[in-house]
């Protein structure tokens, strides 16, 4: 009995030492903060209890003589065993949360230009066109393209062309307010989507980002400097009339119009009525 009581006690004390590897694996992986501070000082009552554990050992060591001697060494042993319990399920569960959001950040994001994605972009426009249209607030969606980003491929490769576009996602996406969103479209297209932003506020920044693209070197290869110019086209939404679609339809048009009045510009969306008219002008042209 003597040696169960023992037995009971030092085990409990090397079930804490193992609590500790859990825990610190936590705080090492946590940024400074409160949280950290939590779990480091949780590290530091356990290591009170070892030693707790261990005096008692050392001052009632061959005391149990009955049955009822055994309850103490028993509580703390299945004290242990629940700590040890607790720590590695927080670990898992911190472990498990970390992967989940990587696969949500990998499942919305661009992963040649580090931006969100057009499945996301669908997704996000979805909930912000709806949310215009209930509280009455603005929104406005502005596309972007390459001018004559073809010729960059030709002339430096691919490579050099993967890294032109992932210095422009980093100036726009570093340019925006943290509430606005930046997707990769389609090949070198991309889109900017400003909620609370209308038309004229759009336009502002459309032409802001504009000139910063065309002052700035985006790559450097082979001792060569290379530069680029972006189209922009924006459109607004009109709750009376727009629907997700015809946001970004109308947002294509106005890009492909300042495409074909001399690139490097903005032009901003037609209002839907004016679209309609527009379009029959040139089918029946």
């Amino acid at each position: 009995m003597e040696a169960l009581a023992n037995f009971l006690v030092v085990v409990g004390a090397l079930v804490l030492v193992a609590a500790l590897i859990p825990v610190k694996r936590l705080w090492q992986r946590l940024p400074c903060g409160s949280l950290r501070f939590a779990w480091m000082l949780l590290s530091v009552f356990i290591g009170m209890f070892i030693v707790g554990y261990l005096l008692y050992a050392h001052l009632f060591w061959g005391a149990a003589h009955h049955w009822s001697n055994m309850v103490v060494p028993a509580i703390f042993n299945l004290g242990a065993l629940f700590v040890l319990i607790v720590c590695s399920l927080s670990a898992k569960t911190a472990d498990d949360v970390t992967r989940l959001c990587h696969l949500e950040h990998e499942n919305v994001t661009d992963p040649l230009m580090g931006i969100y994605n057009r499945r996301y972009l669908d997704r996000s426009l979805s909930q912000e066109v709806a949310k215009a249209r209930r509280y009455g607030l603005e929104l406005s969606v502005m596309m972007i393209d390459i001018d004559y980003f073809k010729r960059v491929n030709d002339s430096f490769g691919h490579s050099v062309g993967d890294r032109v576009l992932q210095s422009l996602a980093r100036l726009l996406d570093n340019s925006v307010r943290d509430f606005d969103r930046v997707f990769r479209y389609g090949g070198e297209e991309i889109v900017l989507l400003l909620p609370y932003t209308g038309i004229d506020g759009a336009m502002v920044l459309a032409d802001r980002l504009r000139g910063w693209v065309e002052e700035r070197v985006m790559v450097e290869h082979a001792g060569q400097e290379i530069s680029i110019t972006i189209s922009c086209g924006i459109s607004s939404f009109c709750p009376d009339s727009d629907d997700e679609g015809t946001l970004m339809a109308r947002a294509d048009e106005a890009l492909y119009r300042a495409k074909r009045l001399g690139r490097n510009r903005v032009e901003r969306a037609l209002p839907p009525e004016d679209d309609k008219v527009t379009v029959l002008q040139e089918a029946e042209a």
